[in-house]
């Protein structure tokens, strides 16, 4: 792990004045320019801002005024959602000048429960893609393997924890984006349940598809963030509202009697050897712990089709979305990115209805097929952190869209080794606790 005291430890801290969030704050400050040209995590850093957050935060304190266990808690948050007074680039060249006015929903909530925030995380161009290797920004190191990507497109969110610069950072997962660094990086990720966390004042990829969710070291620090994250948002036609008694913090779990949904897919697609151990493993130890381990077929669940409908879905509103700017702002998008969002804006009616067609059944299918099980059991990813440079596998998000396309949570966690890798449930929606205390369970043996 990263070596940073858990943000509930640094709550604790600062609560007992063990310490002061000028000192947090200024720690964190002095960690990113220490690596800032070796990692490339952050796009924007705004030191002024934090330490006066900080300061505030150390008065309300001294004044018996704080906000909770958030206040005064250095984080950090993905360049593609608004932040008031700093650049929203989304990793785009064309927008390094777009200055919000206004924070996005979610970081107001955060604002509000006193959260300091350092500045905006490095991420692959327009969310589109799990490297974050940046033809603006920079090729974004994974501090947990040197010379390797960090994953994407949340990639800066994911180093920034692995790192030891954040106990908490925000992340998007459209198809994996949150939980596809957290495995590269060896953290926890988390994907909430689909409107949970509204997304107004995020620079979409697909609005459809999109999630906000944290990253952070452990599943009660992931617990604290979501329950500030969580709540109406007024300006997003998707947000829901949790239901009465919605509690993120794990719930403690007996792994005995539970039964656990092994999706049949995971047999086809080929994963790293390394990574089907591990997953084995894991079975292998909630099975002796008692719990009740049953394959599970998922109607329709073609990965590989299913990763390309959510791929057109998502190039075809965003195609659509930044369109005009493809046509005035030519040169600040890369090659790349412009080839994936004309493929998007070129697609036919037909094909982009027959892709949401095909996700919409396989995402009933995929809540039909929590019936009976308590959560379902995957690999995060088929493969683990790779070198630069190396072409991305096809395969990268094969076993994380599904909770997109389906709206449910989903949790990624890291698994015992040197290098890092990762296991993830999913599970019902507003379930976010449940699977966070699974998490743990499986994890007390295992490790």
């Amino acid at each position: 792990m990263s070596g940073l005291p858990s943000a509930r430890s640094l709550a604790a801290d600062l609560a007992a004045g063990r310490t002061s969030s000028v000192a947090l704050t200024r720690a964190a400050l002095d960690r990113i320019a220490a690596t800032k040209g070796d990692w490339h995590i952050f796009i924007t850093v705004s030191p002024e801002t934090a330490m006066a957050e900080a300061a505030a935060s150390d008065a309300r304190r001294a004044a018996g005024r704080s906000l909770g266990p958030l206040d005064g808690v250095p984080i950090a948050v993905k360049d593609n959602i608004d932040v008031a007074g700093m650049p929203t680039t989304a990793g785009i060249a064309a927008y390094r000048d777009r200055v919000p006015v206004e924070d996005a929903a979610v970081i107001a909530r955060l604002r509000a429960a006193g959260a300091v925030l350092l500045g905006k995380l490095n991420l692959h161009e327009g969310a589109l893609g799990a490297t974050t290797d940046n033809p603006t920004y920079g090729r974004c190191e994974n501090p947990r393997v040197p010379g390797s990507t960090p994953g994407g497109s949340s990639g800066g969110s994911g180093a920034a924890v692995a790192g030891g610069i954040v106990a908490i950072a925000l992340g998007t997962d459209t198809m994996g984006s949150v939980r596809i660094p957290a495995a590269y990086c060896g953290t926890w990720g988390l994907k909430p349940t689909r409107g949970l966390v509204g997304t107004s004042g995020l620079t979409y990829l697909s609005w459809t598809l999109d999630t906000i969710g944290p990253l952070a070291n452990d599943a009660d620090d992931l617990a604290l963030a979501i329950a500030a994250m969580a709540g109406a948002d007024p300006d997003d036609p998707r947000s829901a509202a949790a239901p009465e008694g919605w509690d993120p913090a794990p719930a403690a779990i007996d792994l005995k009697g539970l039964v656990l949904g092994r999706p049949s897919v995971v047999d086809s697609v080929a994963c790293e050897p390394e990574v089907r151990a591990a997953y084995d493993a894991l079975i292998a130890s909630a099975v002796a712990q008692g719990a009740i381990v049953r394959d599970v077929a998922i109607d329709g669940w073609d990965t590989g089709k299913a990763r390309r409908a959510g791929l057109l879905i998502s190039e075809a509103e965003a195609g659509s979305l930044i369109g005009r700017d493809l046509d005035t702002l030519g040169d600040g998008f890369s090659d790349g990115f412009r080839r994936f969002m004309n493929f998007g804006r070129q697609a036919s009616g037909e094909r982009i209805a027959g892709a949401y067609w095909a996700l919409d059944r396989l995402g009933l299918a995929a809540r039909r097929a929590l019936d009976g099980v308590d959560a379902l059991i995957l690999p995060t990813a088929p493969q683990r952190a790779f070198p630069h440079g190396s072409p991305a596998p096809a395969a990268q998000a094969d076993f994380t869209a599904l909770a997109n396309i389906a709206g449910l949570p989903a949790v990624a966690f890291p698994l015992p080794g040197d290098i890092p890798n990762s296991a993830q449930l999913v599970g019902r929606p507003f379930e976010e606790g449940r699977l966070l205390g699974i998490a743990k369970a499986l994890l007390q043996r295992t490790i």
